[in-house]
């Protein structure tokens, strides 16, 4: 196995345990919610139910401010920490999302994860604060999206490039990356475990340092410990 270079994650039941469009969806969260899971199923498009989503939510400026803090507080157990290993061993940390640009921002800061390593679909709003629409030309809001962002990253990550992530939007990009591994400690989607290379079902992200490091010890001694829980829950997880 590889050390790698870049983990990117994805946001939404991958780093935090919520679907950030459900929680700003209110009386609408069942619509909100059959259109969000066919699209991580590969059932249909994004682009179909991208602008349908926000439309039903329509949420205000001061609900996607507060939707980043509830990333914060719904963090997948190991995810700060795992997010700081990672960098302590010089790994590059990347987001990126089909969420909304500033709570994902508000996630990242978070995680102390820089906002150029960043990617999500901004979205506009009214004096009042009222919703205005989003970046329609963002490719996060379409299908096949995230291959493009990592394509244009590429030549600023070092390699091997890992992607972690939940949906068929995540295995899109498997193209574009060394490895791509399906987190389903969340949520679990036959088409993209089926597909991955790697499938982590512990309800932790500390198996992803495990992965990362292909087998070598840490650099930093304040990662063993996190280490060593994730070889344990990566062999039991894969066993399944």
């Amino acid at each position: 196995m590889p050390r790698y270079g870049t983990v990117i994650f994805d946001c939404d039941s991958t780093l935090s345990t919520i679907e950030g469009i459900e929680e700003l969806a209110a009386d609408r969260r069942a619509e909100v919610e059959a259109l969000t899971d066919a699209a991580m199923r590969g059932a249909i498009p994004l682009e179909e139910v991208y602008g349908r989503r926000l439309a039903l939510c329509a949420p205000t400026r001061g609900r996607v401010a507060a939707l980043g803090g509830r990333y914060l507080e719904t963090l997948v157990p190991d995810a700060r920490e795992t997010v700081a290993a990672l960098q302590a061993e010089g790994i590059e940390v990347r987001l990126i999302s089909g969420g909304l640009l500033p709570a994902v921002r508000e996630l990242g800061r978070g995680l102390g994860v820089a906002e150029p390593g960043i990617a999500a679909v901004d979205i506009y709003f009214d004096e009042s604060g009222a919703y205005r629409g989003y970046d329609t030309d963002s490719p996060l809001a379409y299908s096949g999206g995230k291959r493009v962002v990592i394509e244009r990253w590429q030549a600023a990550l070092p390699r091997p490039i890992m992607m972690v992530g939940d949906g068929v939007t995540d295995l899109e990009a498997r193209s574009v990356v060394d490895t791509f591994v399906a987190f389903a400690g969340v949520a679990e989607r036959a088409p993209v475990v089926e597909q991955a290379d790697r499938v982590i079902r512990a309800f932790s992200l500390a198996p992803v340092l495990a992965l990362a490091l292909g087998g070598e010890a840490p650099r930093s001694p304040g990662s063993a410990q996190l280490l060593a829980r994730g070889m344990e829950l990566l062999e039991s997880s894969e066993r399944r």
